[in-house]
């Protein structure tokens, strides 16, 4: 009876592909990536809803273990059947050691080894793939040099210690109880900021004008974020162009010089030629080593302009819906109206009619998100409260503990696998989500509708995969299903036989149950006296602080922002409002001069022929026309950037890729997309007859991204 293992192991499958297809664009994604990702994705969300079915096969061999030795001790055969049922679900004893195998050590090679090295590849200047996987290669040994020297340093530490011996058994051990130990010290972060965040977060979401002022705040920062990253683009195509102007066509790094080219869009090379006037002066000619410190800097500068304008997109849409709410607040018509105006599908427009749309957002949502964070707060006081005291066996003080011993006294498996699914998805949701929204260097971020870069897929696949497996084991810890922290003999999980314990070296077993429960109390407590935001504000980087003068300036800037932003919406869709009807009266004047031109002929089959013809012209060439017109430019924001406002549905703007949306932007690049794919690795031409579709398959195995 597996059918529980089966469908958790279906839906962390469907679970990671819909994320992936939020988050990623798969049809211009490498497919190693692609199926790297969706495999760790996959293996951290099994874990999580694999483990509920690991504590109840637990509890039930305990169950029999304890009937059986009462039995002998009694010398009376008791039925272990009646007395310990069989949990619904249950799977053979030798599945989950050979399950949790595969999951732990898949993961761990793609986290260690696999995807550091793909990350490496991506970000390589390098113009060959032997070039680039020995600049990967030679990033990833300075970075694991220093882990191998630790690791070193602990084996001789373990080896002169007496009693221990070192076997191929035990290296495993330590090599698992290493890397979730690491994983572990990340979660204290993770979790310390986020069961203190989450339940706030919720609480100021369900307040509109509270949540309006931020996205204000938010916009203003963004718009910085993304005047430096234009910036930077520009001072990269500058000393792009010098070499261009050095290096002559006949000139062997020509070829490689057309590979950077190629990578930038059309309109940021013109506007690049346009600031930058070649005024005849002599320049040096740059050296290989150079076009590939180059090329690393453009791949750089391009994945960071591409991320501040998929962020800006995203809040931009996101303020104009959150004034949408407040003007509909006040509103007596009972039906939601938006400035700018979506199309819906049949289907959702049905099921999320305007009248629905009202009540929910005006009306159901507020109550709804405080009763949420409400939940939210009691989950994460006694989740702070387990952690405190789940290294207490007498009294049992942990409530997670407490729950489950009173379930297990009455065998009720479904309360099991319910309250431990409901932990563990609470859990993992406060340190993904914390992941989700993580940013670091301006490289790594993770943006819904298909905006998300594949370098930061793989980040967030790497933290994935080592944060799951030390979450689990500290979850098995609160509920006392771990003999190493509450030192006595229990039968544990198949899951804490395979992973291992935390508890390799001394100062981690004596310490580890005292400072790793402190350690999370104090930053549970700094984040709600916001001691993070105090400091970083304090030091120059701005953050939302209520009654600050610059967070107030700011909040000003982002309605100044989205007002002008607004205006050019409004200009796009006037101008194809105005080129829609000159179409319509063309079309207008042309079939009243074929309805009369029939009539004169004495035919009315000429009169349908003529008019369908007309119609069959007006849909293939006049509609196409005003459909992809676009709109006028503004210097505003941007030095006359040509912007694409043809739509205006936020819904369908966002659901298109970000190279589409750059590339509407910014112009079409030679290569087609802003991705860094589509060409090879010398420079030459991939199809002789024309530029490559974007949706086909790249043609090596690790062509460029």
């Amino acid at each position: 009876m597996a059918y529980l293992l089966v469908f958790s192991i279906c839906f962390a499958l469907l679970l990671a592909s819909i994320s992936l297809y939020r988050y990623g664009c798969i049809q211009r994604q490498h497919p190693v990536v692609t199926f790297s990702v969706l495999t760790a994705w996959s293996f951290s969300f099994l874990i999580v809803f694999t483990i509920p079915l690991d504590v109840t096969s637990t509890v039930y061999r305990q169950c029999i273990l304890e009937h059986n030795t009462t039995a002998k001790s009694s010398l009376v055969q008791t039925n272990n059947e009646s007395t310990c049922q069989r949990p619904w679900g249950m799977v053979e004893e030798h599945v989950f050691p050979n399950l949790w195998r595969i999951i732990y050590w898949s993961s761990q090679f793609l986290t260690w080894f696999i995807m550091p090295l793909m990350q490496s590849y991506l970000k390589a200047g390098d113009f060959t793939i032997k070039g680039k996987l020995k600049s990967a290669l030679v990033d990833n040994a300075i970075y694991y040099g220093s882990y191998l020297f630790i690791c070193g340093v602990l084996l001789i530490y373990l080896a002169l210690q007496p009693g221990i011996s070192l076997d191929w058994q035990k290296l495993k051990a330590i090599a698992s109880s290493a890397s979730n130990t690491w994983g572990l010290f990340l979660l204290v972060l993770l979790l310390g900021y986020a069961l203190v965040e989450v339940p706030r977060s919720l609480w100021n979401n369900s307040k509109p004008g509270f949540t309006l002022q931020y996205a204000y705040f938010k916009l203003s920062k963004l718009s910085t974020e993304k005047a430096e990253a234009e910036e930077h683009v520009d001072d990269v195509l500058e000393s792009l162009l010098s070499a261009s102007r050095a290096v002559s066509p006949r000139h062997e790094l020509r070829p490689a010089l057309e590979t950077i080219l190629r990578k930038v869009p059309t309109e940021l090379m013109e506007r690049a030629r346009r600031i930058n006037r070649d005024d005849g002066s002599p320049v040096a000619l740059p050296s290989e080593k150079a076009l590939i410190r180059l090329h690393r800097r453009v791949i750089k500068s391009l994945q960071t302009f591409q991320r501040t304008e998929a962020l800006w997109n995203v809040q931009v849409n996101r303020v104009l819906h959150l004034e949408d709410v407040a003007k509909n607040a006040v509103s007596l018509d009972h039906r939601f109206k938006l400035e700018f105006p979506e199309n819906r599908t049949g289907l959702s427009r049905a099921l999320y009619s305007p009248t629905v749309e009202w009540y929910w957002e005006c009306v159901i949502k507020a109550p709804f998100l405080k009763a949420l964070a409400v939940v939210t707060g009691f989950l994460s006081f006694t989740v702070v409260w387990s952690e405190l005291t789940f290294f207490n066996r007498e009294p049992v003080l942990s409530i997670f503990a407490n729950v489950l011993e009173i379930a297990k006294t009455n065998y009720d498996f479904v309360t099991i696998e319910l309250f431990s699914m409901m932990t563990l998805c609470y859990l993992c949701y406060c340190a993904y989500s914390t992941v989700f929204r993580i940013k670091f260097l301006n490289l790594y971020y993770l943006a819904a509708h298909h905006q998300t870069n594949e370098y930061s897929l793989i980040f967030s696949g790497m933290l994935l995969c080592r944060l799951t497996p030390p979450m689990c084991l500290n979850f098995l810890g609160m509920i006392h299903m771990d003999s190493h922290i509450i030192k006595e003999r229990i039968l544990e999980t198949h899951y804490t036989q395979i992973m291992g314990h935390m508890d390799v070296l001394g100062i981690i077993s004596d310490g580890f149950n005292i400072y790793f429960p402190m350690l999370m109390l104090g930053f549970c407590l700094a984040t709600w006296f916001s001691l993070g935001s105090r400091a970083l504000n304090a030091l120059g980087f701005q953050q939302f602080m209520l009654n600050e003068t610059i967070a107030i300036e700011l909040v000003q800037e982002g309605k100044d922002l989205i007002v002008r932003e607004k205006r050019k919406r409004q200009r796009a869709e006037d101008a194809i409002a105005r080129r829609r009807d000159n179409v319509l009266n063309n079309l207008g004047r042309d079939s009243g001069n074929t309805v009369h031109s029939g009539s004169i002929n004495g035919g009315g089959n000429a009169n349908s022929g003529g008019v369908g013809n007309i119609l069959a012209k007006y849909r293939s060439r006049n509609l196409d026309s005003v459909t992809n017109t676009v709109g006028p430019s503004d210097d505003l924001v941007r030095h006359g950037d040509r912007l694409d406002y043809s739509t205006n549905e936020r819904g369908t703007e966002l659901s298109r890729s970000l190279s589409e949306e750059i590339n509407e932007r910014f112009g079409v690049s030679t290569n087609v997309t802003v991705g860094f794919r589509g060409y090879n690795e010398f420079g030459d031409d991939d199809d002789v007859q024309g530029v490559r579709s974007s949706g086909m398959a790249p043609r090596g195995f690790f062509d460029d991204v």
